[in-house]
């Protein structure tokens, strides 16, 4: 089977065809390109979507990664990344080994197609002028037989004519014989220019053109071979990152299977326990008696709506929400509300005088002064607001539930001593260096590390500091060590010293008037110390003296520590007025006291408390 054999007449159809295989090839290599842009275009959104959902960096979402199943979810993300490269790689491959070599190959194809049909071209532009050559001999032939015949005619016509004269005969004799041997001469050369057409025809079918069919005819298999192993090598190429995407689906796999559900539980636990006690049971308050109410231990801490018992600090609670305190009385005489009183309603009438004229500060009692000699003077709001605004917290965590303090204290701890670590092994190495110097003095001045050495020195005395004094904390609350008293605090001004007034003063912070759970802890810690004496000076304290009346304008509903509910129109005793805070301390009867805003009752000192 051969092109040159059965085609020797489809030179046109067989260029068309050849075209047609390569327009075929370049389909083909332009399906292969799209497809790599596809391959590249998905592993960019898979990559894109992995970095999506990557935790950030020093954020809240990176603590979330502690947990078993948020764990197996960055290992998805992560294969997902590998996954993606594995199909920028079939991108590279089938570039490399498909596109980029079938485009060499079709630049080769139309070089070597347009060369064979040149050749074709160039035998029948032969075949044809040989053609030419046979039919212009022969019509040369033709015409000398012709002009031959007549030649002999016309003689023999003079010489049967018996008035043509002798001459006149000879004349026709001689043009007659010049004209067959003319003809003579055509016939033997249309003889010799027919045995050649005959002989290039023959070498132009048999010779010529089938070899030159047959060259169009293994280079239109090779073309047809070189598209099949493309696609061969299309199918491979992705064959080769199945066991690749095959691991990263494994390790997906792996990953979820590696979700530990009771671990998670238990990093809950870890992350949010807070280390208190709950509440124990509410004592049987006896209204039938003429005596003072008492609140029970545990209620003192949840009566307003707080919620949240008294932490036991190295295992000796009291269950006392403070050191001193056993009357809600003395709640309400050391604890005044920590924020703005609210406004009135819209509806107060224009005319009204909340305020009457304000007295002189009286001056507290000695115990009630010994108490706040503990409180900072700046008014406890800023550090109540810098914690709603997430401001930075005390040094020394003690803002938060016992059980998270000590996981922030150690966090410290372990910090620190990589800090440490750090600058030591930086002062070896410069130590090291001086050595060297020492030995070598053209190498460099020994004395130019001293001063560097000097600072790593001094950074390493105050990490060390910095632990010990963290480590304190954390033995206090691991109990470790006694709970240390004011004063024993105000002596360590070694580390105290280092602390902002504002840190200072958002740890002396319990619970603000809504409730909300502030730094207490790090104070109750600090203060306590034997209650015993305290208590009994408090249960032995008189109440204090009333200095006026109030009216009460509008209704106030009193639910945080500190505060007194009052209804409209009430009358009420004034036992100490508003100190620049907007807040009014009140009182009912025996039992019943508390802070009101200033805003909400009409106040009317009596003339004596004006006076004095």
């Amino acid at each position: 089977m051969s092109w040159g054999t059965e085609l020797w007449d489809q030179f046109d159809n067989l260029e068309k065809h050849t075209q047609w295989g390569i327009d075929v090839l370049e389909k083909y290599i332009k399906f292969v390109k799209e497809r790599t842009e596809i391959e590249l275009s998905y592993a960019k959104q898979l990559r894109n979507l992995s970095k999506k959902y990557q935790p950030k960096k020093n954020s809240k979402e990176e603590e979330e990664y502690r947990y078993t199943s948020t764990r197996a979810f960055l290992a998805t993300l992560n294969e997902m990344n590998d996954y993606a490269g594995q199909h920028e790689v079939i991108s590279e491959n089938m570039t490399s080994l498909i596109t980029g070599e079938l485009t060499r190959y079709v630049q080769e194809l139309k070089q070597e197609r347009k060369s064979h049909f040149h050749d074709g071209r160039k035998a029948q532009q032969h075949i044809e002028t040989c053609w030419k050559q046979l039919e212009a001999s022969k019509r040369r032939f033709e015409r000398d037989c012709k002009e031959a015949d007549r030649a002999q005619q016309y003689f023999e016509k003079m010489d049967a004519d018996i008035n043509v004269t002798k001459a006149d005969v000879e004349k026709a004799r001689q043009q007659a014989q010049l004209r067959h041997q003319m003809a003579e001469d055509s016939k033997a050369e249309y003889s010799s220019t027919l045995q050649k057409f005959n002989s290039e025809q023959h070498d132009h079918y048999y010779t010529h053109i089938p070899n030159i069919f047959q060259k169009i005819q293994e280079m239109e298999e090779r073309r047809i071979v070189r598209i099949g192993e493309s696609m061969k090598t299309f199918a491979e190429v992705d064959r080769q990152v199945i066991p690749i995407i095959g691991k990263c689906l494994d390790e997906i796999t792996k990953a979820a299977e590696s979700i530990d559900h009771k671990n998670d539980s238990q990093l809950v636990i870890e992350a949010f326990k807070s280390g208190f006690e709950p509440p124990g049971d509410i004592d049987f308050e006896d209204f039938t008696q003429p005596m003072k109410r008492t609140v029970s231990e545990s209620s003192l801490s949840n009566s307003r709506g707080d919620g949240k018992s008294e932490p036991k600090f190295g295992g000796k609670s009291k269950g006392k929400l403070w050191p001193f305190i056993k009357k809600n009385k003395l709640m309400s005489l050391l604890t005044s509300p920590h924020q703005p009183p609210p406004p009135p309603p819209a509806s107060a009438s224009p005319s009204a005088v909340p305020n009457g004229p304000q007295s002189p500060k009286q001056q507290k009692e000695p115990l009630s002064h010994r108490f706040n000699e503990f409180m900072t003077s700046k008014p406890k709001i800023h550090c109540f607001r810098s914690l709603k605004r997430g401001g930075a917290g005390p040094e020394d965590f003690s803002n938060l539930p016992p059980e998270q303090r000590r996981k922030k204290l150690q966090q410290k701890v372990d910090e620190l001593n990589k800090d440490i670590q750090k600058e030591m092994d930086q002062r070896d190495a410069l130590t090291k260096m001086k050595d060297v110097y020492v030995k070598n003095p053209q190498m460099g001045d020994a004395a130019s590390v001293d001063h560097r050495l000097a600072e790593l020195g001094q950074n390493i005395e105050k990490l060390r500091l910095e632990v010990q004094k963290f480590e304190g904390w954390l033995a206090e609350v691991e109990g470790r060590l006694p709970m240390r008293t004011e004063q024993a605090r105000r002596q360590s001004g070694l580390y105290e010293a280092q602390n902002t007034s504002a840190v200072n003063s958002c740890a002396q912070d319990r619970e603000s008037p809504d409730g909300s759970y502030t730094e207490e802890q790090s104070q109750e810690t600090d203060m306590k110390v034997p209650a015993t004496d305290f208590d009994d000076e408090f249960d032995d304290e008189e109440p204090l003296p009333t200095i006026g009346t109030c009216k009460a304008l509008y209704t106030f509903e009193g639910q945080n520590e500190g505060t007194i509910s009052v209804a409209e129109g009430e009358m009420l005793y004034v036992i100490e007025e508003d100190k620049g805070d907007g807040w009014t301390r009140i009182r009912r009867n025996e039992d019943e006291e508390g802070y009101v805003p200033t805003s909400y009752v009409e106040v009317y000192l009596d003339k004596n408390a004006k006076d004095s």
